[in-house]
């Protein structure tokens, strides 16, 4: 019987993933030691590449702390978590953790007009 091979949800499944790893500060390395795969196999599973089964997923939420339901959309957190989806690259989550640590919420405030104001620039 030949597999079913991985599809868009997959995708946005593996995208979950490494946003969480990524958060966590785990490498892909540490992740696949904790699940015991090679840290290719999760890769893979971060690209969508190769599926998530059901007790796989059970041990990545478990080894990145989160409940299963954080992989899936409807969840009640999913305008949360694709809001946060844009932190796949790692220039944004360097903006955001910067942006975090400013103790001034005058200063956050400036800062998001100035991102805002630089964007509808971008926009024209």
């Amino acid at each position: 019987m030949k597999q079913r091979s991985a599809g868009k949800s997959d995708i946005e499944m593996g995208k979950r993933i490494r946003l969480r790893r990524v958060e966590q500060k785990i490498s892909q390395a540490d992740l696949g030691e904790k699940l015991g795969v090679s840290f290719q196999q999760v890769q893979k599973y971060e690209k969508g590449v190769n599926r998530v089964g059901a007790a796989r997923l059970q041990q990545i939420a478990t080894a990145l702390d989160v409940p299963v339901t954080f992989f899936y959309d409807g969840d009640g957190k999913s305008r949360e978590v694709e809001s946060l989806l844009f932190l796949d690259s790692a220039f944004s989550l360097r903006l955001l953790r910067a942006y975090s640590r400013i103790k001034s919420q005058t200063v956050q405030r400036q800062m998001v007009v100035l991102m805002e104001a630089i964007a509808d620039e971008e926009d024209k």
